[in-house]
């Protein structure tokens, strides 16, 4: 662990629950293995990131995106002389608490949530670290460092409005150990950007296998065209997927050496000396360039118009939240044959919701199925 940087987190602050550190693994090097070891983890593998899981083995799950975002971020991490371990961890776990059927899952439930304190994704990752996961005598959830947690809470930045953390979690779990209203440790940041490049980078490239778009499409936009024009010359139809893969690692090798320069910058401009200087920030230190930022954006753009909104991609999200709706509703009508006395004791529309977010697309199809 390098230790010639104090920007980095290499001691931890400790646990909510107290416990003894390690011989053998750093904090964040068991928060790591605790998530990897996690039920909500192993679930990811069948749950959807654009595609319903159901449709083939060769499109991307929650878990094959958490494992890519992991690389990046660790990479990033490494070259910077931060902690390479809470970085990849806060990466892994990024996405513990997403429903199945993807972002139209999470909308159908928030919907049927409406009444009764609402979903978010992000903050049911930390209700599944916090409470849900439980294999400890000592304690609920998985008991993560604060580092940790703070970076999962902290996913798209501050906090400022504190009503939906204290209504899904509470804030007196939290021991007045987190500062909600700061930006989170530079691991954090690089894992929340991570994440915008693999999504982005590996939704273009599912979306080519899927058929939605085409190459000749994509180098409409000017920053695919700049990379594509270094092999048009040999790209035929033989080669035509291998061509896929170099056009987006070129992209990704891009988008790093950018956001590492740019980094770079802002932390020399903006003096940050330390860990004090991060939190103290009133901007992300770990940014891309205008330049490279303007270009995600018209990624983004392009995926929104060519993939999300396709037509039959719309119809199968449609699909899902028809189920998750159905399934509510069915689930609210007899709780007890779904979920135990002791889940339905504290807050039942919770429970409910709790069960239907950690379900996989299958279990969900088929509890639907079976409950017509």
């Amino acid at each position: 662990m390098k230790k010639d940087t104090l920007l980095g987190v290499f001691k931890s602050k400790g646990r909510l629950n107290k416990e003894a550190n390690s011989k053998y693994r750093s904090p964040f090097q068991r928060d790591r293995d605790r998530i990897i070891h996690s039920a909500s983890f192993r679930r990811l593998k069948h749950k959807t990131q654009v595609f319903v899981n159901t449709e083939g083995d060769h499109f991307r799950t929650r878990i094959t995106h958490s494992i890519e975002v992991a690389q990046i971020a660790r990479s990033i991490a490494k070259y910077l002389k931060l902690n390479e371990d809470l970085a990849e961890t806060i990466s892994l776990a990024h996405d513990l608490g997403h429903t199945p059927f993807g972002h139209a899952g999470e909308d159908a439930l928030d919907e049927c949530m409406q009444n009764y304190g609402g979903f978010d994704h992000n903050l049911q990752t930390l209700r599944i670290v916090m409470f849900l996961e439980n294999k400890y005598f000592k304690f609920a959830g998985l008991n993560l460092t604060l580092e940790t947690l703070e970076g999962l809470l902290k996913h798209n930045g501050p906090v400022d409005d504190l009503s939906m953390i204290n209504k899904l979690i509470g804030l007196k779990v939290f021991k007045n150990k987190i500062k909600f209203n700061t930006y989170p440790s530079l691991e954090a940041q690089i894992s929340a950007i991570s994440d915008d490049i693999a999504y982005n980078n590996h939704d273009i490239q599912d979306g080519i296998k899927a058929n939605l778009f085409k190459l000749d499409e994509l180098v409409e936009l000017d920053f695919f065209k700049d990379i594509y024009q270094k092999y048009k010359n040999k790209i035929n139809k033989k080669n035509y997927k291998i061509a896929i893969y170099q056009i987006i690692r070129d992209s990704i090798d891009i988008m790093i050496r950018d956001l590492l320069s740019n980094t770079e910058k802002n932390i020399k401009i903006l003096k940050i000396k330390s860990l004090k200087d991060v939190s103290k920030s009133n901007q992300l230190i770990v940014s891309f360039s205008s330049k490279i930022e303007n270009s995600e954006q018209e990624i983004r753009s392009f995926l929104r118009n060519r993939m999300y909104d396709n037509k039959s991609v719309l119809n199968k999200n449609q699909r899902g939240k028809r189920i998750i709706e159905k399934l509510f509703k069915i689930i609210k009508s007899n709780p007890r044959k779904f979920l135990t006395k002791e889940q339905l004791t504290k807050d039942k529309y919770r429970a409910i919701s709790d069960f239907i977010s950690g379900m996989t697309d299958r279990y969900a199809i088929n509890l639907y199925n079976d409950n017509k």
